[in-house]
């Protein structure tokens, strides 16, 4: 009975240590938003000039970017996560190449790559198509910053989904196709959804990579910087507060509603 009574406080201090190194390690994350909030002259909570023409561009770049990035990106990560062959490793160290670059790095790759004084870039620039400073250079920016991501967690979600359920599917008389559409894309949901809220973020966010290949036009995290530089920290605040209401919600949201479709599930 005093050795239970012993391990019962054992347990307890355990779990109340735990608990203040979850509390401690939450605080320490969130204490910069505090600041934040803190350091943001409410009185005088202005936009400075161009800041409003940087929200417009990161929404409707980012959102194209994330279109793109979805639909090329899902039957990759199917068929990395279906496709069975010698070498596959290969492929997987291939994807982590961009995650692993640092961004600035890969923004002077780009530029080589799709500049208007390589061969690509030159085919490019014959089509009127230039991927330098362009609305279409900004999207391009964005897809090599967000896509892995991706197409990560696409892949982690159909890795998820049972090859049984697959395979009842097709003795059912249902082909390859609707099989992936009836019940791998119904049961990858969530991992897909966390994969497109991923690369929104990564989208919305992306600076070293928009800043060597399309300084302008100027999305929101560019014009940060050009305000920090050109006006001081206090231009900073009111675009940072906007850049969180507009890029932080749909993660959120679709962290949320995917933890209450796991707890539905168990």
């Amino acid at each position: 009975m005093i050795s239970a009574y012993r391990a019962e406080g054992r347990r307890a201090g355990h779990s109340w240590l735990g608990q203040v190194l979850a509390a401690g390690v939450f605080v320490f994350l969130l204490a910069p938003f505090a600041a934040l909030f803190f350091a943001t002259d409410w009185a005088d909570f202005h936009f400075a000039q161009g800041d409003m023409g940087s929200i417009r561009t990161s929404l409707l770049y980012s959102s194209l970017a994330v279109v793109v990035a979805v639909l090329a990106g899902t039957p990759l990560a199917w068929w990395l996560a279906r496709g069975q062959w010698r070498g596959k490793w290969v492929l997987d160290a291939l994807l982590m190449l961009p995650l692993l670059t640092p961004p600035l790095a890969l923004g002077i790759l780009l530029s080589s790559f799709y500049g208007p004084y390589s061969p690509v870039g030159s085919i490019f620039s014959q089509a009127g198509i230039y991927l330098t400073n362009t609305a279409p250079a900004f999207i391009l920016a964005q897809i090599y910053g967000a896509m892995p991501y991706y197409i990560i967690a696409a892949r982690a979600a159909f890795e998820g989904v049972p090859r049984e359920l697959e395979q009842i599917s097709r003795t059912l008389g249902r082909n390859r196709l609707q099989t992936f559409w009836r019940v791998t894309l119904p049961l990858a949901r969530i991992g897909l959804s966390a994969g497109v809220a991923l690369a929104w973020v990564r989208a919305m966010g992306e600076f070293g990579i928009v800043l060597i290949v399309a300084y302008f036009p100027q999305g929101i995290p560019v014009k940060l910087w050009v305000n920090l530089e050109d006006i001081g920290l206090s231009a900073v605040y009111p675009l940072l507060w906007i850049f969180f209401l507009v890029a932080v919600p749909l993660p959120l949201w679709i962290g949320l509603r995917a933890r209450r479709q796991t707890q539905a599930l168990f």
